[in-house]
C-alpha cells in the first residue's frame, strides 16, 4: 500500500511526496537549522550531526522500506531536533 504525503502549505502548490521525499526534505530542513545553531555548539558536535544527517539521507530508501521505518525516522528527527530547534519554529503551540 503506497502512502502519499502532501507538501508544506508554505512551499507553494501542494505536490504529492513519497515517504522518502518527505523525510529527505525534513532532514534537509534540520541541516539548515543546524547551521543556524553553529555559534552555540562545538565544531565537532555540528560536524557529527551533519555526518549523521548525511548517513540517514543516504539510507532513506532502506529505512522507509522497513516495517518500522516511520517510527525509526521519526525518532531520528526528534533527536536531531533537540539541537536544531526546528520544531520550536514550526509548532504554533510552542510560540508565546
Amino acid at each position: 500500500m503506497s502512502r502519499v504525503l502532501t507538501g508544506s502549505p508554505h512551499a507553494g502548490p501542494s505536490v504529492p511526496l513519497s515517504r522518502t521525499d518527505f523525510y529527505r526534505e525534513e532532514f534537509l530542513k534540520q541541516r539548515q537549522y543546524l547551521a543556524r545553531q553553529r555559534p552555540y555548539y562545538s565544531e565537532r558536535a555540528i560536524r557529527d550531526v551533519e555526518q549523521a544527517i548525511t548517513r540517514i539521507i543516504g539510507q532513506l530508501e532502506q529505512l522507509c522500506g522497513r516495517e518500522n521505518g516511520d517510527e525509526v525516522l521519526s525518532q531520528l528527527l526528534r533527536k536531531i531536533d533537540v539541537l536544531t530547534g526546528l520544531s520550536a519554529w514550526s509548532n504554533p503551540k510552542k510560540l508565546h
